[in-house]
């Protein structure tokens, strides 16, 4: 077997181990949060929402480090470079323990004053919300000291033990609903705790199970000046993306926070677990695949790194077809069947953060194969810049008077001008034609898309307003969202690629 075909084979196996993984994790995840919103109420899951959202803002400062080692990891893998493996994690885990101590500082004694004289906090809930704000906190810094250990885990693609693992922890948060319930002291207090309880149980598990698996996760303290300075490089022009979207999300969710009420927090909060979810499903495929994309560079395979990176960027936006479509005409019913009692605004606000999603998603290779080279400073300026525009244009749009949803019109436009420019940005980096991914991906999608709306559309608008047709439109999206993709966005060689996968599962 070619290496090309062992990679695929290893990519679809893995791919399917990460789906299993969010099947369940989803179905859990949906579950709870309609527990969770229920019992907690509309005004708590929002206080939370807002505390917890403002202490991921400090996710700026380490979200770009977490993507260096992730890179780098990976990098040595390709290389065979066992001795810089090594090195590098060592490296990773001492810089992240001293991100950590440096968060909690300035969190300290910025964050608390920010939380109690600047956050729209309802009368008699300021206690609770300091409460979070400290659990969110020492949550953040423990998954922040795992990142090298589940990078080591994505980078060996052992999709098995990541999907395991993950599994085991949506099992835990599924214990916190029971808890919750029981609970007799404040739920709100009740709920953060016990997040930081499931945090530090799944870092120890990562941690055991990369010491016994994996040479170079003996950790050793270790500040290496040639990996410091690499990671530290990298790092430092990444940071200008991730910060962009962190105020997109984040920033964009405090500002809502001051220019409107809780309850539109609880609602922001509601879309963005959701298209969270959503949003992990269909990264499942690009976890499957940015390793290869970056060990392809490594070993100099670039023809290979070519097509995966346009088969990445068309698979994630036709994944997320899968739940768009549905989504974009019974929102409310499936709300209402989901949650029961929804703020108003919520399921707008879902149907624009998962189009704004498929935008972002389809850049996910191209950032990718530009991280692979590690020469990352043309492109994180031009793509950082563009999509830095957002949060500003929100802010000011919102002091106008402009309503709240105006934020997600905003991401939706910046965002697609971003995927237009990217091929062009990565053109020199990896000898890519920008024209490749304008046909196999962009001529692919728009044809898909718009086919896939008709039948659902004709049923929405044809039959009446009951479950019967909340059930028809669900099911024929999902037909009519299949029959497209395979006729419309998958090539020839493709098309020939799934029924031979099918034809051998079924005579096996």
């Amino acid at each position: 077997m070619s290496d090309a075909a062992s990679n695929n084979k290893r990519i679809a196996k893995n791919t399917l181990l990460l789906y299993v993984r969010l099947s369940l994790t989803m179905a859990i995840g949906l579950f709870s949060s309609r527990v969770i919103l229920n019992t907690l109420g509309i005004s708590d899951y929002g206080v939370y929402n807002v505390v917890a959202g403002f202490v991921a803002m400090f996710s700026l400062f380490t979200n770009s480090l977490s993507t260096a080692i992730s890179r780098f990891i990976s990098f040595c893998l390709g290389k065979g470079d066992t001795s810089k493996l090594k090195l590098v994690f060592s490296s990773s885990v001492t810089i992240m323990i001293l991100m950590s101590l440096v968060i909690i500082v300035i969190a300290e004694l910025f964050g608390i004053w920010f939380v109690n004289n600047h956050l729209n906090i309802p009368e008699g809930r300021n206690v609770a919300a300091n409460w979070v704000f400290q659990m969110s906190i020492l949550a953040f810094a423990i998954n922040l000291i795992s990142v090298p250990y589940t990078a080591t885990i994505i980078a060996h693609e052992r999709m098995d033990a990541f999907a395991y693992i993950s599994i085991l922890e949506v099992t835990l948060k599924l214990l916190i609903v029971y808890l919750l319930y029981i609970s007799p002291w404040d739920k709100l207090i009740s709920y953060s705790v016990l997040y930081v309880a499931v945090a530090f149980v799944i870092r120890l598990v990562y941690g055991y199970y990369c010491k016994s698996k994996f040479d170079e996760c003996h950790f050793h303290f270790a500040l290496d000046k040639s990996s410091l300075s690499e990671i530290g490089s990298f790092a430092g022009w990444n940071f200008l993306d991730l910060s962009a979207y962190l105020f997109n999300t984040q920033g964009i969710n405090i500002i809502t926070n001051i220019y409107f009420d809780v309850t539109i927090n609880a609602a922001r909060g509601i879309a963005n677990q959701v298209e969270g979810i959503v949003r992990q499903f269909v990264l499942s495929l690009a976890t499957a695949i940015n390793p290869q994309i970056i060990k392809s560079y490594a070993s100099n395979n670039l023809p290979y790194m070519h097509s995966l990176i346009c088969r990445g960027a068309k698979f994630s936006y036709m994944l997320m077809l899968f739940f768009v479509v549905p989504f974009l005409f019974e929102t409310e019913t499936i709300m209402k069947l989901w949650l029961n009692v929804y703020p108003p605004e919520a399921p707008v606000f879902l149907r624009l953060t998962m189009a704004g999603a498929m935008f972002d998603l389809l850049g996910n290779s191209s950032a990718h194969a530009a991280m692979a080279t590690g020469n990352i400073k043309k492109f994180y300026i031009v793509i950082g810049s563009i999509g830095g525009i957002v949060f500003p244009i929100s802010w000011l749009s919102f002091a106008l008077g402009a309503p709240v949803y105006v934020s997600y019109l905003v991401f939706i436009i910046v965002y697609a001008i971003r995927i237009i420019t990217m091929p062009f940005i990565i053109k020199d980096l990896v000898d890519f034609n920008p024209s490749l991914f304008f046909h196999d991906v962009i001529l692919k999608i728009i044809p898909t898309t718009i086919v896939s709306l008709i039948a659902p559309a004709c049923l929405f608008f044809i039959m009446p307003e009951n479950l019967m047709r909340t059930l028809s439109v669900i099911v024929v999206s999902e037909l009519s969202v299949l029959i497209s993709v395979y006729y419309l966005g998958l090539s020839k060689s493709e098309r020939k690629t799934v029924l031979l996968n099918i034809t051998s599962r079924l005579s096996k």
